[in-house]
């Protein structure tokens, strides 16, 4: 699993049949600092996130799981809304 911030929707009136009624938005992956890092992904959202909030994504074969529709062409999926994270910083 990753953390992300959702800084964007994607619409499209034209997709594959099987993601009709999702909702795609732009994920920005984030570190435990909330700093942006990596690229922006278009992700599939199952848990009514929205633009600004950080959420837990995940990818490959998981992604396609996490969605009702079986067999969707699905890279990356929302699994959740991040209310708080608590983190410490290993020693040296």
């Amino acid at each position: 699993m990753n953390i992300g911030l959702v800084i964007g929707r994607v619409i499209a009136t034209r997709k594959d049949e099987r993601l009709v009624g999702t909702k795609l938005l732009i994920t920005h992956p984030i570190d435990l600092e909330g700093k942006l890092c990596g690229q922006p992904l278009v992700t599939v959202d199952t848990v009514g996130a929205g633009i600004g909030e950080k959420v837990i994504y995940v990818s490959g074969s998981m992604a396609a799981r996490a969605i009702y529709q079986k067999e969707a062409p699905v890279d990356a999926a929302i699994v959740g809304i991040i209310d708080h994270i608590e983190s410490q910083k290993p020693e040296d």
